[in-house]
């Protein structure tokens, strides 16, 4: 045979598009072209493939080559397509023969993907997870040919039969029938780790230890606005410690999102925990970049994002949060392609009351003036603040603060809010947090006197709809924290509480 058709993945994003590997090799002065809109470090894998053929026992032939990339409008990057350009090579200068018979499987039922050292050896590919996935949805039925170093991962997409490779050599034995690859075994789901946090660290502060833990019950987002050294980090960063262990599933979507960006990130049960400077750009946070790469907020997804010194960072930084804390994903447009990424984060911010942050604070002189005060705030726009739930001010530590006993540990709290996250996935299958509008009207019962503060608050600040479903939304937790089927008047009440950022 002078052509072979082999199967292989290209990667935009998340989204493992596949690519036919069509090599012909032909009479003439001998040549290698490759086309189908490869980037430098696919054109590059033409001197490691040749090299790799040779080291691996074969001949690289003397003739023209031609190996094509299809669809040709799809960019291509990466050395993932080395494997099935070198074995394409082989098939079509007929130096391996496919058996033929019951048993063996046809070649167009396998899907290759793995850089070529120079000594024929297979290193590892990005975003192993994301092919994987991509492969079983389109073609559950494929058998899929990655290297060693990275098929483990891959093996926890269950139902796809991953095979791993440590070198060309091996992945042509099994082709041949002289020597089968093994089939990989999933890596085993990290479980989640202490990580030496405790919410009894914190002394005082007994209002923030409790929205902390409507936050982490709920899933609701939070802002935490107070002078410096009241612990609004430090509340943050034991947030972590009170949330539940990410589901096998979500467990799956963070790893490929975390593979996206780095290719040795293992499938972990513990929800991810990013913390950006307040220096990031746009790209960084909501991601981008000539070949759309998640953000911050994306690698966040299913876990927490902790913005410190809200303020600080950019407007248009800020405003960019709008759309994901509303739908839970985020859209890269480029001129060729809009790329989707999820980014169901719980965002998580702490600012102080003014530019030097001392304002109301007792024992501290303040020498902003109030023009400076509002400009400061004003970086928040109303839009952004509609759509955090949780808004509080917190005080200055006691000066006796040392003597205060320990607060509650963080595992009797994640006690409980386990048991309120299983209440409410048993009712509506979702957080608090993520209900939709016609969930709210579902779910969400008011008594009579609930319903009647509700609207006088309304009237009062002239809340927006979106703010008055927030509001709901942690009224429902509450309820659920207290084991009530209905929302009283102190739910609402506690609910209006905490949303008074400037105390």
């Amino acid at each position: 045979m002078s052509l072979a058709v082999l199967a292989s993945r290209a990667l935009c994003g998340l989204d493992g598009l596949a690519v036919r590997v069509e090599v012909h090799v032909g009479t003439g002065l001998p040549a290698f072209h490759l086309v189908g809109l490869p980037d430098a470090g696919v054109r590059e894998s033409r001197e490691r493939v040749r090299s790799a053929v040779a080291s691996s026992g074969f001949e690289f032939p003397a003739g023209r080559i031609t190996a094509n990339l299809a669809p040709a409008d799809i960019p291509k990057e990466s050395g993932r397509f080395d494997l099935p350009i070198a074995l394409g090579i082989l098939l079509a200068s007929g130096q391996i023969a496919l058996p033929e018979g019951k048993g063996s499987l046809p070649i167009s039922q396998y899907v290759f993907a793995g850089e070529l050292s120079l000594t024929g050896a297979l290193a590892q590919v990005g975003a192993p997870l994301a092919i994987a996935m991509a492969v079983y949805r389109a073609r559950p039925d494929a058998c899929l040919v990655l290297p060693a170093a990275c098929a483990r991962v891959a093996a926890n997409v269950k139902g796809l039969k991953v095979l791993a490779a440590n070198s060309l050599a091996e992945v042509v034995a099994h082709l041949t029938g002289a020597a089968p690859l093994p089939v990989a075994e999933p890596a085993p789901i990290m479980a989640s780790a202490p990580s030496g946090l405790c919410l009894s660290d914190v002394r005082g502060q007994a209002v923030a230890r409790r929205v902390l833990e409507i936050a982490a019950a709920g899933g609701h987002s939070l802002l935490m606005c107070g002078p410096p050294g009241a612990g609004k980090s430090m509340l943050a960063h034991r947030l972590p410690g009170l949330l539940p262990e990410l589901t096998p599933e979500q467990a799956l979507d963070v790893a490929a999102l975390n593979n996206a960006v780095n290719a040795a990130a293992l499938v972990s049960a513990t929800p991810p925990f990013r913390s950006p400077h307040h220096s990031a750009s746009m790209p960084a946070l909501v991601g981008g970049g000539a070949h759309p790469r998640p953000g911050e907020i994306s690698l966040a997804h299913h876990g927490v994002l902790f913005l410190d010194e809200l303020p600080e960072f950019g407007r248009r930084v800020l405003e960019s949060l709008r759309e994901p804390l509303e739908t839970g994903m985020v859209s890269i447009a480029r001129a060729a392609r809009t790329q989707t990424f999820p980014a169901a984060f719980q965002l998580i911010a702490a600012m102080n009351p003014c530019p030097c942050g001392w304002l109301g604070h007792a024992r501290a002189y303040c020498r902003c003036t109030p023009q400076q005060v509002d400009n400061y705030r004003a970086r928040l726009s109303g839009p952004l603040l509609d759509r955090i739930d949780l808004q509080i001010a917190l005080p200055a530590a006691d000066a006796d603060w040392m003597d205060s006993p320990p607060g509650e540990p963080s595992d009797s709290v994640r006690a409980r809010v386990e048991q309120c996250r299983r209440r409410q996935l048993h009712r509506q299958g979702s957080t608090n947090a993520a209900l939709s509008v016609a969930g709210l009207e579902q779910y969400c019962i008011l008594d009579a006197g609930a319903k009647a503060l509700l609207k006088q608050a309304m009237r009062r600040w002239s809340w927006s709809a979106r703010v008055v479903h927030r509001v709901l939304r942690v009224a429902q937790t509450l309820a659920d924290l207290a084991g009530c089927e209905r929302i009283g008047r102190p739910h609402i009440a506690e609910a209006i509480q905490y949303r008074q950022p400037w105390g």
